[in-house]
């Protein structure tokens, strides 16, 4: 399983596998329980190399970020998204000082850790984009 083929369907908690192409849209598997579902095609549906972090420079994509927070964390689980936005804020700030303060709001830093503890779970110990997995096989 690659980041390239986890999607996050907006109005959908957690995060699903792309499994195949339906005349109806796109079949998933969530990564939590596992149950497959129809994404229909008018559903928004973004893969997560899609998706990047606004900083006080260049955007981060967010596979960046999860590298961060494996590194950061040594591995193990991120705190909760439950947590008070004061900790979220301050844990990221810990993992990406130069993100943006004013564009990334709590429930991006809420999602984003959402995510990461769900990836981990699910076995993800590496976060590449395919043009660093490309590179890395040449």
């Amino acid at each position: 399983m690659e980041l390239k083929d986890i999607l996050a369907i907006s109005g959908q908690p957690g995060l699903y596998k792309y499994v195949a192409q339906s005349t109806r849209g796109v079949i998933v598997e969530s990564l939590l329980d596992g149950k497959r579902s129809n994404a229909s095609a008018t559903s928004r549906v973004s893969a997560l190399t899609e998706i990047s972090m606004f900083t006080e420079g260049d955007d981060i994509p967010l596979a960046e970020v999860f590298t961060r927070i494996y590194a950061h964390t040594g591995g193990k689980e991120a705190i909760s998204h439950r947590e008070s936005p004061e900790a979220l804020k301050a844990f990221f700030a810990e993992v990406l000082p130069e993100y943006d303060r004013e564009r990334v709001h709590v429930s991006d830093i809420k999602k984003c850790v959402s995510w990461y503890n769900i990836l981990l779970g699910a076995g993800f110990t590496e976060f590449k984009l395919p043009e660093q997995e490309q590179a890395q096989q040449e």
